[in-house]
């Protein structure tokens, strides 16, 4: 635990596990909100129920009004498209399905890998307006559940809970200033770790082929433009100011290298490659064991 005799306040949200710690424990009706906003996301958001708001998407052209998150998280997909050539793509939801990803988990290719559409054919994305003109499959995992603890991370101070810690399964967010030591866990055995990083305010998040993987090499990091696995990254980890510009960068990094996010982000960034060699940028904190 990062900070030792805090309370922590462990749930389930958006298919994965949280844990919040704060100096004092959360009251009743503090955390019945903040599962209320996990809740209002995952409704918004998921691909894998059928009453979401995106689930109109995959069932007709049409246009929805997304809540007010919406609009930075198009900017930086927006961003990221344009940066990664369409390899990653807010489309890619029919191309995990088409592998195995898809709502019942059937984690059996149904054909060979699909390319998602591309953005600038089939998705008009306006602030908080999103207008597609066919059928197509939403998938914001690459930066939902970091914007989801920032939103989260703004509730707590809200309430009074200005010093606390978010752990998203592996993907943390500290408000600081205090620094956290953590280690990075190993690409091929979570048992084990490749090093450790020692952050303060800002968040943490990383990317992983072993994460999500299932079949003969399958794994959720998907190359839009191919709608096939990514073979040459295996891992990265990404430090910035916000949990949902760490989260996207992370999954970023599978497509292009480091130095050309550098150019219109701010952050610090670890990449291992599937050849076993490791690149960094200069203001990563970490240490790599040898």
């Amino acid at each position: 635990m990062p900070h030792p005799g805090w309370t922590r306040f462990s749930f389930d949200g958006i298919g994965t596990s949280w844990e919040i710690s704060t100096p004092s424990g959360l009251s009743v009706e503090h955390r019945r909100g903040l599962l209320d906003t996990v809740e209002r996301y995952d409704a918004a958001w998921s691909r894998f129920r059928p009453d979401s708001l995106v689930a109109d998407a995959a069932r007709s052209p049409g246009r929805l009004e997304l809540p007010a998150e919406a609009a930075a998280l198009g900017e930086l997909y927006a961003t990221l498209y344009r940066l990664t050539d369409g390899a990653m793509t807010p489309l890619i939801g029919s191309s995990l399905e088409q592998l195995g990803y898809d709502a019942a988990y059937t984690l059996r290719p149904s054909g060979r890998p699909l390319p998602a559409p591309r953005w600038e054919d089939v998705l008009d994305w306006q602030g908080a307006v999103l207008t597609n003109t066919a059928p197509v499959v939403i998938d914001v995992g690459a930066a939902g559940k970091g914007q989801l603890a920032d939103l989260l991370s703004a509730q707590l101070r809200q309430v009074g809970h200005a010093e606390h810690f978010i752990d998203a399964s592996g993907d943390l967010l500290n408000p600081g200033p205090q620094p956290v030591e953590v280690a990075l866990e190993h690409p091929y055995d979570p048992t084990q770790a490749i090093g450790t990083i020692r952050f303060g305010a800002g968040a943490l998040c990383a990317s992983a082929a072993n994460r999500r993987a299932w079949g003969d090499g399958f794994h959720h990091v998907l190359d839009g433009t191919t709608g096939a696995p990514v073979r040459t990254v295996v891992a990265s980890w990404v430090v910035a100011q916000t949990a949902m510009v760490a989260d996207a960068l992370a999954t970023a990094l599978f497509f292009v290298d480091g130095p050309r996010l550098e150019k219109d982000f701010d952050f610090a960034w670890l990449t291992v490659h599937s050849d076993g060699h490791a690149e960094f940028s200069t203001g990563f904190e970490g240490a790599l064991f040898s």
